[in-house]
C-alpha cells in the first residue's frame, strides 16, 4: 500500500476507536469478545506512523517525525495497559489495584498515560503548522482538533465533544493530504 492509503487506513481506525471510547456507558457492549476500541486505536496510532513519509522534507516535519514516534510508542503502552484493565473483566478491586499502583508510579504515568500518548497528536500538528499560510483551514483544524482531543476528555469529561475534536482534527489530516500542490510559474515568453 502507498503511505498515503495507509495514513488514511490509520484515520478511520483511530476515528473509530473515538468513535466507540464516546459511547460512554455503552462503551462495555464494544468489549466484547476483544477489545474493539484500543485495538482499533493501536492500528490507527502504528498505521498513523506513515504521515512521516507523505509530507515534504524539511527540518520541522523531522522533529515532527520524532515526536509523533514518541507519541506512537506511548499509545503502544497506553493500550497495553487498557488491554491489561480489559483482561480483568468485572473485577473491579483488581483494576483499582492496577490503577492506584500505575498512579503511584511516574514512570509509567507519565510516558504512557499523561504526557506521551499527547505526542501522537502534537506531531501531526506540527506537521500541519508547514501549511498554516497555503492551507490556512485545514492546518488550523488540525492544529486545534489536537489539544482539543484532549482537553475534552481529560478535563471536561465530554466524550462526544472528544469525538467531535477528533473528527475535526482527522479531517484537517484528510484535507492536507489531499490538497493540491501549487506549482509556481516563472515569467514565461511565448
Amino acid at each position: 500500500m502507498k503511505p498515503k492509503s495507509l495514513c488514511l487506513l490509520g484515520l478511520f481506525f483511530f476515528v473509530s476507536s473515538y468513535i466507540l471510547f464516546s459511547q460512554g456507558e455503552a462503551f462495555s457492549y464494544f468489549q466484547k469478545p476483544i477489545d474493539f476500541a484500543h485495538w482499533f486505536n493501536l492500528i490507527g496510532a502504528v498505521l498513523l506512523l506513515s504521515f512521516t513519509k507523505v509530507f515534504p522534507k524539511n527540518t520541522l516535519n523531522s522533529i515532527a517525525s520524532f515526536v509523533l514516534f514518541l507519541g506512537v510508542i506511548a499509545h503502544v503502552g497506553l493500550c497495553t495497559i487498557d488491554f491489561i484493565m480489559w483482561s480483568f473483566g468485572a473485577d473491579e478491586v483488581s483494576k483499582e489495584a492496577l490503577a492506584v499502583h500505575i498512579s503511584n508510579t511516574p514512570s509509567i504515568l507519565y510516558p504512557f498515560i499523561i504526557i506521551g500518548p499527547s505526542l501522537l497528536f502534537l506531531g501531526l500538528a506540527l506537521y500541519a503548522s508547514n501549511f498554516i499560510k497555503t492551507y490556512t483551514l485545514p492546518a488550523l483544524m488540525v492544529i486545534v482538533g489536537a489539544p482539543a482531543v484532549g482537553v475534552s476528555f481529560f478535563v471536561l469529561k465530554n466524550g462526544n465533544l472528544m469525538l467531535l475534536s477528533c473528527v475535526l482534527f482527522a479531517l484537517g489530516l484528510v484535507l492536507l493530504l489531499n490538497r493540491k500542490e501549487k506549482v509556481r510559474v516563472e515569467n514565461c515568453e511565448l
